[in-house]
């Protein structure tokens, strides 16, 4: 029996010691928080820095660049702080968990001046919500300050339509459309809504801003309902862009064309769903688009990445390809492209030019770009629960 009971302590001693060389390891940093700010919001442009040469940026990311932790709240804001220009927005394509050299954090404060700032790729609306939370859990006042000239950006880009351009200040070509792709335009209406909404992380903004942001996103809600787009006398779905005047669907880069798109619409509906602004018209624009999903699936196939040669190509390297094959038992799956008036499956290369099919796509825009997706099937499958709490109005 004692030599159970020896056993047994030095089996707890060993696991505690283990324990605590583990937690030692991994500590943060003292101005780390217990509570986590999620970072998801920072992906995409986190993923450009490393992976897409694109476009020339202030700095670029070392070999072997550290990151911090996601814990490492303040340091995760500094870096924010330092990123936002001096007009209140943010650049798109840098990683806000990069641990920055003394010379890459020179370069960053020196380009404070910079207009190259957009919603575009998660910048400037996931940039606000992370300050606004980050203030509550540290009520440093750089945070607080950061935040409210991000939302005063936000409400001075908005046109008097209620949409947003990707960029501002407005830039000619596509960037001044008022942008769906990427989750711009949702981005910001979701940090309205959580502001109009008093959302606790928000409950430091001044009454008088909150009005406006509550316009603001009145206004946003009606331009989305303007920009669905109606074929057939019947609303259907959202492009990626519409002209930032008459609302009518626009092409951006040479191989996204007008179009409806079914990944971005996704996302717009679910917010509507969420929209506590819910009316006759919010509801026939989601049965509408629910409708359009509905007919649109494909059925039979799935679309898979395989092992391939490594090829360079001019913004990025790949060693795997994007097939699309059969399979009876593969769920639906939408293209992101659907041809106005046909609604046949619509792709592009870099020329421009119209093919219809995957296979048609060259490899480089293969491996460089999306062409299907899940996303609808969030819709459906929340829908069912949807039209109960509004079965008085579906018609």
């Amino acid at each position: 029996m004692l030599f159970k009971v020896k056993i047994f302590c030095l089996t707890f001693i060993f696991v505690s010691f283990v324990f605590s060389s583990y937690s030692n390891n991994n500590a943060i940093g003292s101005d780390s928080l217990d509570t986590v700010i999620s970072v998801s919001e920072f992906w995409d442009s986190s993923h450009h820095w490393y992976d897409i040469f694109d476009e020339v940026r202030t700095i670029n990311p070392l070999p072997n660049q550290k990151r911090y932790q996601h814990s490492e709240v303040k340091k995760i804001a500094d870096n924010i702080v330092l990123f936002q220009k001096n007009n209140g927005g943010w650049p798109k394509n840098y990683d806000m968990l990069a641990i920055l050299t003394n010379e890459q954090h020179e370069k960053v404060l020196n380009s404070k001046n910079d207009q190259n700032t957009t919603f575009d790729n998660g910048a400037t609306h996931s940039h606000v919500e992370y300050l606004a939370k980050a203030y509550s859990l540290t009520k440093d006042r750089k945070y607080k300050n950061a935040c409210l000239k991000g939302i005063d950006f936000i409400l001075s880009a908005q046109y008097k339509n209620g949409g947003w351009p990707q960029f501002y200040p407005i830039r000619t070509s596509y960037h001044r459309y008022i942008t769906f792709n990427d989750g711009a335009m949702i981005g910001i209406m979701k940090v309205l809504k959580n502001i109009s909404e008093e959302k606790s992380h928000y409950s430091f903004v001044d009454r008088a801003r909150r009005k406006k942001v509550a316009i603001a996103y009145e206004k946003g809600v009606k331009c989305i309902l303007n920009c669905q787009i109606k074929e057939n006398n019947e609303l259907t779905v959202w492009c990626q862009q519409h002209d930032e005047k008459n609302f009518q669907p626009r092409k951006a880069r040479t191989y996204e064309l007008a179009s409806k798109c079914s990944q971005e619409s996704a996302e717009i509906v679910l917010f509507l769903m969420e929209c506590n602004l819910q009316s006759e018209e919010i509801i026939n624009s989601i049965q509408s688009a629910v409708r359009w999903f509905e007919k649109s699936r494909l059925f039979g196939l799935k679309y898979i990445k395989v092992n391939a040669q490594e090829e360079k190509f001019i913004y990025h390297n790949a060693n795997y390809d994007r097939i699309i094959v059969e399979d009876i038992e593969a769920p639906p799956i939408w293209a992101r492209f659907y041809e106005l008036n046909t609604n046949k499956p619509l792709f592009a290369n870099r020329d421009g030019v119209s093919v219809y099919s995957h296979k048609e796509v060259e490899k480089e825009r293969r491996t460089g770009y999306m062409w299907y997706n899940y996303a609808p099937q969030k819709v459906l499958d929340m829908f069912v629960d949807w039209k109960k709490t509004y079965k008085k109005n579906i018609k």
